[in-house]
């Protein structure tokens, strides 16, 4: 019952420090963790072409990946619950691997955004 609306459980909190990463601080630090925080929690973010898109879409881009890690944790539930004694490690077995895909498919296309448009996406220093 509550086990997809888990799956909003984790990139929520990092969509929340994210955004106080954001809001406490003008420092460096604070823009890389929160452009890099808010893609793994949306990475519709990235479709949209955050952070050179028009701001008036990111919120359309966050709802859609609501709506996608809603559907990450009725997958992971719907999973977990195929053998008769379902617990809720097999909930975040399935979760933790569907989660960790979608990461590293943003951290490839960080990557590539970082080598083909330079440094300007994450300023480290």
């Amino acid at each position: 019952m509550f086990g997809p609306f888990l799956g909003l459980l984790i990139p929520g909190a990092v969509g929340a420090i994210a955004y106080v990463s954001l809001q406490i601080s003008d420092a460096s630090w604070s823009g890389s963790v929160g452009l890099i925080g808010g893609y793994f929690a949306a990475p519709t973010l990235l479709a949209v072409g955050a952070p050179f898109a028009d701001r008036n879409v990111y919120p359309i881009a966050a709802a859609a990946a609501a709506v996608m890690w809603l559907f990450v944790g009725i997958l992971a539930a719907r999973r977990s619950t195929r053998h008769p004694m379902a617990a809720w490690g097999d909930f975040w077995r399935h979760y933790l691997w569907m989660l960790a895909g979608i990461w590293i498919g943003v951290s490839v296309a960080l990557a590539v955004a970082t080598v083909r448009i330079g440094s300007g996406i994450v300023d480290w220093q």
